[in-house]
């Protein structure tokens, strides 16, 4: 058996249990053809690059998985087929990452970063921090033109 990784990218606008029934649809028809998933990822609602069928959006699924050639004949006819799928891409791959995609990566890393910020803000109150301020370096103050002063016209 091959190893594989598929990016699949639904519709925008099923729900989030739709979008898990999706994922289970496809553990189904790999397990049905003697496949085995090794990891599932969602990565949730994303903003795609460009229009595809008149969606902006889409959510993605990332699946890493071991299985025979037919199971990926049968589980691209069924994600062709399936109204809700926009795009769907597979690679068949060497040896599986254990570490989590980089989209995982991010997403955890954006809510541990969420997560300090709302600690620190509960400690301490609303921060007073003026450093969002330009700060006037004296390399950047720019004298005024001449011509600029009073009384000239």
């Amino acid at each position: 058996m091959s190893l594989y990784e598929s990016v699949i990218i639904a519709r925008q606008e099923i729900s989030a249990e739709q979008v898990e029934k999706l994922a289970d649809e496809i553990d189904l028809i790999l397990k049905n053809n003697e496949g085995r998933t090794e990891k599932r990822e969602n990565w949730g609602l994303r903003t795609l690059a460009y229009k595809i069928k008149k969606n902006r959006k889409g959510h993605y699924l990332l699946f890493n998985y071991e299985c025979e050639s037919d199971a990926i004949i049968e589980l691209e006819r069924q994600l062709r087929l399936n109204e809700d799928v926009l795009r769907y891409l597979t690679i068949k791959i060497d040896k599986f990452s254990n570490e989590p995609s980089i989209p995982a990566q991010m997403a955890s890393r954006d809510e541990r970063q969420i997560l300090t910020e709302q600690k620190i803000e509960g400690e301490s109150g609303p921060s007073q921090d003026n450093s969002d301020t330009n700060p006037v370096n004296e390399d950047t103050k720019k004298q005024e033109p001449q011509g600029a002063e009073k009384g000239e016209s």
